[in-house]
């Protein structure tokens, strides 16, 4: 783990406050089709990046299944991508092949945090990944300054929305997203660090304060965090237990807890429930 910290590259400036609306997602129109539906559902998938991406079309076309034009307020709002977007070409060319080809089909808008090799600079056998700064390609498909299509997309029409950074906070309503960057380690992961600052970490206590006092306010809904790297793994990949102690920290220094954690990295389905008392409550919190 002291090594893997050593190696960590820096995690990017937010380029403007990292809390999202859902109406920079889905427009105006899409929030008020939610809110009168009176619940909201979301794609989450990870670690999709595939140079022969076949596979990963049909797990789109399936997902495209879930879409009714008919009935679209019980749509799935958006699909939050859980990171690995792009394997070893971090490129327009890369991100052609393995994302804008992949999900040529799928109507729906799709988010993302970045996973380790969405950082990377280099690949396992030295050769560059092809961008000269960490997440550079990430933030130029992801966190545009303004929405458009961005270049990697190539003929394919998919405007992509304006992420405020490679962390954000997504206020929609009956759910609360607080989205992490782990870093490149190949496990664990890492929200914070000696080499890679706390800013990151200062910003999730900060941000769940504010969760915290809005529902004090009346406006209750639920908390999901999401992170690349799980805190919790039985196989794929191991548990990020400093991770998981970090997230803790910031957890019962803000006061509150999250009702779900979606993590991916591990390239299979892992359910966990975690049981823990929390001012003294009993509660109950599933880790995808």
């Amino acid at each position: 783990t002291d090594y893997v910290q050593t190696k960590l590259l820096p995690i990017p400036a937010p380029r403007r406050t990292p809390a999202m609306l859902l109406e920079e997602i889905i427009g105006t129109d899409g929030v008020k089709a939610v809110e009168k539906a009176g619940f909201i559902n979301f794609h989450a998938v990870g670690d999709t990046g595939n140079e022969n991406g076949r596979m990963q079309e049909l797990v789109a076309e399936a997902m495209t299944l879930d879409y009714d034009t008919a009935d679209p307020e019980k749509s799935p709002a958006f699909f939050l991508h859980l990171g690995d977007v792009i394997y070893y070409n971090n490129t327009d060319k890369g991100y052609q092949a393995q994302f804008y080809v992949p999900y040529k089909k799928y109507p729906g808008k799709i988010i993302a945090i970045p996973g380790n090799h969405d950082g990377e600079l280099f690949k396992w056998d030295g050769a560059p990944t092809g961008q000269q700064k960490t997440l550079a390609a990430f933030q130029r498909n992801f966190c545009q300054p303004k929405p458009g299509v961005p270049p990697g997309a190539g003929t394919i029409y998919r405007e992509m929305v304006s992420q405020p950074g490679v962390y954000w906070w997504l206020n929609a309503p009956f759910v609360d997203i607080l989205a992490l960057y782990s870093n490149i380690g190949e496990g664990p992961g890492f929200i914070s660090g000696k080499d890679i600052g706390r800013q990151q970490k200062q910003w999730f206590e900060q941000a769940l304060k504010a969760i915290l006092k809005n529902r004090s306010n009346g406006i209750s809904k639920a908390l999901i965090v999401a992170v690349h790297h799980p805190p919790f793994s039985n196989g794929g990949h191991s548990s990020s237990t400093q991770m998981l102690a970090n997230i803790d920290d910031s957890c019962w220094r803000a006061g509150i807890q999250p009702d779900a954690v979606l993590a991916a990295h591990a390239h299979n389905y892992q359910r966990f429930t975690r049981r823990l008392s929390f001012q003294n409550e009993n509660r109950e919190v599933p880790y995808y």
